[in-house]
């Protein structure tokens, strides 16, 4: 009897991978990298998918919010880390006015960044009002990933980071969108910070995958920043976040020992020189 066909042995993931893996209820796993090192990283471990997030304006240029990282500079981001995948399905998220409003911009948004990176998708924030711009990447042949529930980009319309589509009004609007972005053409979803119960209503209602940041156990899969995850950055600390490392402090110990062997004259020693 020929074994179970596992996923991790799908040499390039793709949109389709990710639709059967959904169909077949195997879990998708998805983590932010902005650089070649770390991508390196994740290619090695076999992860589903990597998302060049706009998140690099917080965790790489240091700004407050995702809104001031530019076209260019997620071009350069999502270029280092192509550079160092094989398997990973690699998206990029559309930085903020790129394509809100302007679906000729979001069109030359979106081709700039698959020729520029080489990337294989594209991902922007948003229900009915970016349904035009989708329409108009999708016509390019370029994939898209909606993004729905806490979309950042539009952090100064809510005010708050609070967990969104709470009230049955709000569930409602947001679930309507993710059947608008399913029959649109969109090939999967993030859905962010919203009930737990909606996250997973969502993924049985639409054929596409649903990958969840703060959005319950019951949709198809899940993404987290690497940089939190990793406890390299400590200042963010919502609920959905789990740490698996404390690297910040770790990192620290290994810097601190390199000093005290310099001030020691530990550094170099006689096998290190020349």
């Amino acid at each position: 009897m020929p074994a179970p066909f596992s996923f991790r042995n799908v040499q390039k993931v793709t949109t389709h991978v990710l639709l059967e893996m959904k169909l077949k209820e195997v879990k998708i796993a998805m983590l932010t990298a902005y650089d070649y090192s770390f991508a390196r990283i994740l290619e090695d471990t076999g992860i589903d998918v990597i998302l060049v997030g706009d998140s690099a304006s917080n965790v790489m240029a240091g700004h407050t919010s995702t809104l001031p990282i530019t076209l260019n500079e997620m071009i350069y981001h999502a270029s280092s880390v192509v550079r160092a995948v094989k398997r990973a399905l690699v998206v990029v998220d559309l930085p903020f006015g790129t394509y809100q409003g302007n679906s000729k911009e979001a069109l030359s948004s979106a081709v700039r960044i698959m020729k520029e990176s080489g990337a294989d998708a594209v991902k922007l924030e948003g229900g009915k009002e970016v349904v035009e711009s989708i329409d108009r990447i999708l016509t390019a042949g370029i994939p898209v990933m909606g993004h729905l529930g806490l979309t950042p980009q539009s952090i100064h319309k809510f005010g708050t980071y609070v967990v969104r589509a709470t009230t049955e009004d709000e569930a409602a609007k947001l679930l309507k969108d993710a059947k608008l972005l399913d029959n649109a053409g969109c090939f999967g979803i993030v859905l962010e910070k919203i009930p737990a119960k909606l996250g997973g209503q969502v993924a049985k209602e639409v054929k596409i995958p649903v990958i969840g940041i703060g959005a319950g156990p019951e949709v198809d899969g899940q993404v987290l920043v690497l940089h939190d995850m990793l406890g390299i950055t400590q200042e963010f600390s919502p609920r959905f976040l789990r740490r698996y490392h404390n690297l910040s402090e770790e990192v620290k110990g290994a810097i601190n020992t390199y000093i005290n062997d310099v001030k020691n004259l530990d550094f170099p020693n006689e096998r290190e020189q020349y």
